[in-house]
């Protein structure tokens, strides 16, 4: 477990959380340092680079605290995604805590590149986890094609040794601005296939899909052009069984929740679990 702080320990989601409850006012944000009102209220605010899975997520369900996680969410094949929002983490104890795969975030558009992703990545796998990249995606900076280079370059690239998951492309409410991006519906269609194309043409992986259904049909009009190519990662904060987008037929992955905790994880973590056996998750990292 990592000994930082409590002050480090409160990532950018944990204080827009306590400060929209009233749990926080102003000059507490202030004096916790991480936990600046731009982090409290981040609709206009995450700026490029500072972004992490789930905080158009989180701007989709302002005002709702995340689920208690019931003992249907912890059953199965259970997952995490990090960034360097984490901070320092002891994979031995995560892998120890039941937790079989994680996919962490190696790029965002096609300038940053995450702090802690070249430290996670080879310690997720000395440890055994099945890991894999994530790339935040901003389809109003730079073309499909172009993000994909930039993340097949900096950590999103596959390799088949049980151990390594294809890459996803992050793309959800935008942390920063308009919804959309400022791209229409043919717009948006056009830069995701772009994206999947390329990362395809230098990986021969499909790449996974991060989106919540409300993103994806509103954003993409409903576009069932991924369905039958791109697994779906499906965020929903919720118990039971996650509403999927239009045209997919099921989800692989389901990112039940935002405020879970693991062993070796300072402070919360999103919580994911894999629609399978664990064979099939091997099978699914081996293109198998």
């Amino acid at each position: 477990m990592s000994t930082s702080s409590p002050r480090r320990r409160l990532t950018p989601r944990a204080a827009r959380t306590l400060a929209a409850t009233g749990a926080l006012g102003a000059s507490m944000a202030l004096l916790l340092g991480t936990a600046s009102a731009a982090q409290a209220n981040p609709a206009d605010t995450i700026k490029p680079g500072e972004a992490y899975m789930g905080a158009g997520t989180a701007q989709e369900n302002e005002g709702l605290k995340s689920r208690t996680i019931g003992p249907a969410d912890t059953s199965g094949v259970q997952g995490i995604d990090v960034s360097h929002y984490q901070g320092a983490i002891n994979w031995g104890q995560v892998k120890g805590a039941g937790i079989d795969f994680v996919w962490m975030k190696a790029t965002e558009g096609t300038t940053f590149k995450d702090s802690r992703f070249n430290t996670n990545y080879p310690a997720a796998h000395s440890a055994g986890l099945i890991r894999g990249a994530y790339h935040f995606a901003r389809p109003n900076s730079s073309s499909g094609a172009a993000q994909a280079n930039f993340f097949v370059d900096n950590g999103g690239a596959w390799s088949r040794d049980n151990q390594t998951l294809p890459g996803v492309l992050d793309i959800e409410n935008n942390p920063s601005g308009a919804m959309c991006y400022g791209l229409s519906t043919s717009q948006m269609r056009t830069w995701i296939n772009d994206f999947y194309n390329r990362y395809k043409e230098r990986t021969t992986r499909d790449v996974v899909i991060y989106t919540t259904a409300n993103w994806w049909n509103t954003c993409t009009g409903s576009w069932t052009g991924m369905a039958s190519k791109a697994p779906l990662w499906v965020a929903h904060w919720t118990t039971g069984s996650p509403t999927i987008p239009a045209g997919f037929p099921t989800w692989t992955a389901w990112q039940y929740t935002d405020s879970g905790r693991v062993a070796g994880v300072s402070g919360n973590v999103d919580r994911n679990k894999f629609n399978g056996s664990r064979d099939r998750l091997v099978a699914l990292a081996n293109n198998t």
